[in-house]
């Protein structure tokens, strides 16, 4: 087995982040900020955000957090999302998943600027990637990808997995990870299979792909009769205990396999947060 180390690619890839807000503070004059708004007092989301204001000091990105009363209604949040909006300050919007008491969270995110939805949830931004023919393309018009897929991208392509040609295997159908995810690969070239748990004879088909995400939301779901050797597996899972983290896949199973894996916490975790910082400079650019 060999491990993944998102810490590693993600620090890497944070230094050159870093180094690109000095050359913007020095051409420019301005310092790219990015606003998150935390709705409530939910730990594991407090825990998200303070590690995304601590990630913008740690490469020079300026942060703007505002926190709402759980009790806030829906119209409240829109309110200061359309002052956020107007700030030019602010070049990135986040807006804290999930709201608490169920609020319609894709009408908060659907009054988000498009050019300030570094989260890629705005229906024009998961459009612009439905529509794009490669990645390429993406790259070069600067598309606000939601940043978790684009992170797994990032480390498929830092490990030199390749992708072009292969099976790949996404489970799980989110509009956070799994539907951008299997766009992301499919303009790679990947032969992409999207499953769920509605899915018959799941292993098989799991069994099948050269690369496997398990974004399901279930901890040690996916275990080795699931995965072929030889296989790459990306584990987007993040399931607390009072005792610890457990990923979508059950670690311990697949120790003695020949596959390369992303390990949890270490994993895709960093590179989320990375690709946020990455997308609030592209929407600096695209602002521009």
């Amino acid at each position: 087995m060999k491990i993944i180390d998102g810490k590693k690619i993600s620090n890497e890839k944070r230094a050159e982040i870093k180094e690109r807000v000095v050359k913007i503070r020095q051409q420019t004059g301005k310092i790219p900020g990015l606003a998150t708004i935390l709705v409530g007092a939910d730990p594991a989301s407090q825990i998200y955000i303070n590690s995304k204001i601590k990630a913008c000091e740690n490469v020079g990105i300026k942060s703007f957090h505002h926190t709402l009363n759980e009790n806030s209604s829906k119209e409240d949040i829109i309110a200061l999302i359309k002052k956020l909006n107007e700030n030019p300050e602010i070049d990135g919007i986040l807006l804290q998943l999930p709201l608490p008491q169920n609020k319609n969270a894709q009408d908060c995110l659907n009054s988000i600027s498009p050019l300030k939805d570094v989260d890629g949830l705005h229906p024009f931004n998961a459009g612009l990637l439905n529509l794009s023919k490669s990645w390429d393309e993406i790259i070069e018009k600067n598309i606000l990808v939601s940043c978790t897929p684009l992170g797994v991208m990032h480390l498929l392509l830092k490990s030199n997995i390749e992708v072009e040609g292969k099976t790949a295997v996404v489970v799980g159908r989110s509009n956070l990870v799994g539907k951008p995810l299997s766009m992301l690969l499919l303009s790679k070239n990947a032969t992409v299979i999207i499953a769920h748990s509605k899915t018959k004879n799941l292993k098989e088909i799991c069994r099948s792909a050269d690369i496997i995400v398990a974004a399901i939301g279930k901890p040690n779901f996916i275990n080795r009769e699931f995965i072929k050797n030889g296989a790459a597996v990306i584990d987007v899972g993040i399931n607390r205990t009072p005792e610890k983290i457990y990923g979508d896949v059950n670690f311990d199973s697949v120790k003695d396999m020949d596959i390369e894996i992303t390990p949890v916490p270490g994993g895709v975790g960093p590179m989320t947060i990375t690709m946020l910082l990455e997308n609030t400079l592209k929407a600096f650019s695209n602002r521009k």
